[in-house]
């Protein structure tokens, strides 16, 4: 149960500020909501599928190894995170957002979705987090399935309510606070990894 409540926690607030919610509104602008939510969640199962696993392989590995890859991956999530947290704000977005709903069939929307979203994970905090916190816990299941959750979590708020919550929340900040968190999960891996 830690496995899964700490996948869904990190997950969470490591998506909430990411290209995830900001993506998912978009394609919500361009497509009806319901195709965007099936394509969008449908590329989360399996790319937490894929971190899962690649996290259950590490446990295979000599512990000190397993723990100074954890670190490493950890490390790696925290530049990205502090990055984009610490980089200017980018208005890419925005003109998409504009030009309304498109006509398009369901199984277009949901596959454009799919392969947005799909694309957009690879290499992703949320995935190094998946399968660093896979090796930690050794349970894949759990692990995969709260990064899922949260994931879906993320995609529903920015398909219904993704607006309100993009002007109410400081999305940078957010970063940079879940960059500071990956970057203590990494220097607490390398303590253990020393003592």
């Amino acid at each position: 149960m830690l496995a899964l409540i700490s996948a869904f926690g990190l997950v969470l607030a490591v998506e909430l500020p990411d290209k995830t919610l900001v993506a998912t509104l978009v394609l919500t602008t361009r497509f009806r909501a319901w195709p965007v939510f099936v394509g969008v969640t449908a590329a989360f199962a399996v790319q937490s599928a894929i971190a899962a696993i690649f996290g259950s392989v590490l446990t295979l590995l000599p512990e000190a190894l397993v723990t100074a890859i954890v670190a490493g991956m950890f490390g790696v999530g925290a530049y990205m995170l502090l990055r984009e947290g610490f980089s200017p704000a980018k208005d890419g977005g925005e003109d998409a957002s504009r030009s309304g709903p498109g006509p398009a069939t369901f199984l277009r929307s949901a596959l454009t979705s799919f392969g947005v979203l799909f694309a957009a994970e690879w290499g992703d905090a949320s995935q190094l987090a998946t399968a660093s916190l896979t090796a930690r816990f050794g349970n894949p299941f759990a692990v995969g399935l709260g990064s899922f959750v949260a994931l879906v979590a993320v995609a529903g708020l920015a398909v219904f309510i993704g607006a309100k919550v993009r002007s109410r929340i400081r999305p940078k900040l957010i970063q940079r606070v879940a960059g500071f968190v990956f970057a203590g999960f990494s220097l607490f891996a390398l303590a253990q990894l020393v003592f």
